[in-house]
């Protein structure tokens, strides 16, 4: 072949179709792979067809689509996550050479990366694992790039991944190398994690908003926050959500109210258990999801139930301050789950930098992310830094209020409910807990410490010869 190309992608799905896009408009040369089956026959012919690049060579056999590749090889892998990978790195594997570099750049659990990259690297090939966000059109325009592997690797892809991902304030390109193996793809499913809740604080904005105000008047309301500190791509794309029409009515209400999921919400939440963190906003988020998808249900408990007819007018200025207060919290919540993983796997994340890279391209894109970015230079705990905690303790009465409100309209804010729990308890010196470790001691013998003893001792008690 007397040509070569610089980069390969095997898949043109949604995402990796926009991704072999945005490469080619950047004038490197592109080979892509899609398999034929009955449905996908026509793919590669018709992308083909509709590319405006002439840098971009085809192919539905992977041999050809490999040979078309300059070594060291540099292929991306855009199909589900799962066996899928597993399946194409089979077949292709054969086919490279020593250095040759794979990449994948779908949302797989960081734990197959990591098995994934010490079986590749131990046969002499290279593996990256990349967590990419920003959506079809992110992916066209400007993704943020979350990348997991060795230097090296990184460096050699390096120019391609800047010249294709988005760019911050300072011209920056959002993509880094995070950390080793995993880390790009663990530190992408937390994003998702911190995106369930960030969806799940607008709903319910929106829900005590719907009681007193109609659409175009919410959707003025949002367009005011997102003019201000609360700035952010979901704030903006929910706006315009409500103000889209279908003829005369509101396409919102012909939407039903069952959120799907993928799986990396609930990934975030398995995640933060394993380690220990508490991420009380993802995981009433994610189930905010899971009682969304029992709509029959829902509407014969709703049939059985006397709902009272309150006419409380929800206080705007309060609900944009418990949303900032709730956006806080999550946001603290997710940056404790990267820092706990990043030390149990020791891949030094640079959190300021993680935030960077998620100040545009991303779906969590906001103001608030450009000031962390400044903010983790100085702290890594943000419950240290006298801004964060200022703001967080100025909003704790707007948080109590909203919720207090929903409840009297019957309006459920699972989200709102779970930061102001978490602060509660996340700023008590003393807890119940001291009654779950005597039940646990009194059923199970499992021990306990004492507040007038040394923590390194332990104790259990035959609580019966006691009563």
């Amino acid at each position: 072949m007397k040509e070569q190309s610089n980069f390969g992608i095997i898949g043109l799905g949604v995402m990796g179709r926009s991704l072999a896009e945005n490469i080619a408009s950047k004038g490197f040369s592109l080979s892509v792979y899609n398999r034929i089956t009955e449905a996908e026959r026509q793919v590669v012919p018709n992308f083909l067809k509709e590319t405006t690049s002439h840098v971009v060579l085809g192919f539905t056999e992977l041999k050809g689509f490999v040979a078309s590749l300059k070594t060291p090889r540099k292929i991306l892998i855009m199909v589900n996550a799962g066996a899928a990978v597993d399946s194409v790195i089979a077949e292709i594997e054969p086919l490279l050479d020593h250095n040759d570099l794979i990449i994948d750049g779908g949302n797989s659990h960081f734990q197959d990366t990591q098995r994934r990259s010490k079986a590749l690297e131990a046969n002499g090939i290279q593996f990256l694992g990349v967590g990419v966000s920003g959506g079809e059109q992110g992916a066209l325009k400007g993704p943020s790039m979350m990348a997991g592997g060795q230097a090296d690797a990184y460096e050699s892809i390096r120019p391609i991944f800047e010249a294709i991902a988005a760019k911050d304030k300072n011209n920056g390109a959002c993509t880094a190398l995070l950390g080793s193996d995993g880390c790009g793809h663990f530190v992408k499913t937390i994003h998702n994690g911190i995106e369930y809740a960030e969806m799940q604080l607008l709903a319910e904005c929106f829900s005590l908003l719907a009681h007193s105000h109609s659409y175009d008047e919410i959707a003025h309301i949002f367009n005011q926050w997102n003019e201000g500190y609360l700035a952010g791509y979901l704030l903006e794309i929910t706006a315009s959500i409500l103000k889209n029409k279908e003829g005369n009515d509101y396409l919102l209400d012909k939407i039903l109210d069952k959120a799907g999921s993928k799986g990396t919400g609930s990934w975030s939440s398995q995640l933060a258990f394993q380690l220990g963190v508490p991420a009380s906003m993802i995981n009433a988020a994610v189930t905010a999801r899971y009682v969304s998808m029992l709509k029959e249900k829902r509407m014969q408990m709703a049939a059985d139930v006397d709902r009272n007819n309150a006419t409380l007018i929800v206080d705007v200025q309060k609900l944009k301050e418990a949303y900032q207060f709730a956006r806080l919290i999550n946001h603290y919540q997710g940056f404790e789950i990267i820092k706990a993983a990043s030390e149990a796997n020791h891949w030094h994340v640079d959190l300021s930098e993680t935030a960077r890279i998620w100040t545009q391209g991303c779906i969590i894109k906001s103001r608030l992310m450009e000031s962390l970015v400044e903010i983790f230079k100085k702290e890594t705990d943000l419950f240290r830094h006298p801004a964060i905690i200022s703001e967080v303790k100025n909003n704790v009465e707007s948080a109590k209020l909203i919720l207090n409100n929903a409840f009297s309209l019957n309006i459920s804010t699972p989200c709102i409910s779970n930061s102001l729990q978490y602060w509660i308890s996340i700023t008590s010196e003393k807890s119940g807990a001291h009654i779950i470790q005597a039940q646990r001691d009194y059923f199970g013998a499992h021990t306990y410490q004492r507040i007038d003893k040394p923590l390194t001792h332990f104790f259990t008690t035959n609580w019966t010869s006691n009563g």
